[in-house]
């Protein structure tokens, strides 16, 4: 069932998805060559807790095998989604998109950026930005009287246009008292198909989006998804809320990228 939210409620997911971005800005002030993914995870969850919140992820079901060990989700290179972070120090060069999800008054936040580990070549910051790009298009496409696939269009018409592939498979969704609310958001369809898209309605828009094909597979933890050629893969989500005229973007990046920009100029 599709849930539309009060203002009120509104507002407790932005808090909740702030401190998401909040969390993520920490991480990016250590993402460098010999960080692993494992001191990553440690610093959001101490992060999170302290500032009143639980990590979503943690202990989250999985129907094909056990719950998710860790409070982010951490997929290098040509991991897609649902990357288990572990010891391997990252390498100058590696791309890590970080998924995080907060719980705070009760409702959640979602939000992923992907971190270049030190410096990386222009074909893969171009696969990221373009990505970035694909995110804020169908974030221009989520206001009241637009469809579901005026969003999943936007995204997949950037990015193919660029030459990239768009995984079918792994999809945005609703956000609120539950981390997966109704409806899907798929990165994929066609304009003015769908449902309609009335205010109030909070999803979170995630393009996963590859260098090369869009075929995948899973990796043997049953979580990890990988690109099946192995190139690499890009992924941003920003929650949202359906608006007149203009979508309100719940969380944020701003916090983020001015950490990025103090440690790289």
């Amino acid at each position: 069932m599709v849930y539309l939210k009060t203002d009120e409620e509104v507002e407790l997911l932005r808090k909740a998805n702030l401190l998401v971005g909040d969390t993520l800005a920490e991480l990016a002030k250590v993402i460098e060559p010999g960080v692993t993914t494992k001191q990553l995870d440690a610093i959001a969850e101490t992060f999170i807790r302290d500032h009143g919140a639980i990590p979503t992820f943690l202990g989250f079901p999985n129907p094909y095998g056990g719950p998710f060990p860790a409070s982010i989700c951490t997929s290098v290179n040509y991991q897609v989604v649902h990357g288990i972070p572990n010891d391997t120090p990252l390498e100058n060069g590696d791309i890590v998109s970080i998924d995080c999800g907060t719980k705070l008054e009760g409702f959640c936040g979602d939000s992923c950026y992907t971190f270049v580990v030190g410096e990386t070549t222009p074909e893969i910051q171009r696969l990221l930005d373009t990505t970035k790009e694909a995110l804020y298009k169908g974030i221009e496409q989520a206001v009241v009287g637009r469809r579901l696939g005026d969003i999943s269009n936007a995204v997949q018409t950037h990015c193919e246009s660029q030459g990239y592939g768009v995984v079918r498979e792994f999809v945005g969704h609703g956000v609120g008292r539950d981390m997966h609310e109704d409806p899907q958001v798929p990165n994929y369809g066609r304009k003015g198909n769908g449902m309609l898209l009335k205010s109030g309605l909070c999803i979170a828009i995630e393009p996963m989006i590859t260098m090369g094909s869009r075929e995948i597979n899973m990796q043997a933890d049953r979580w990890g998804i990988v690109t099946k050629d192995r190139k690499p893969a890009a992924h941003y989500e920003h929650s949202i809320c359906v608006r007149k005229g203009k979508a309100d973007i719940l969380s944020s990046f701003d916090n983020i990228e001015k950490v990025l920009r103090d440690k790289f100029n």
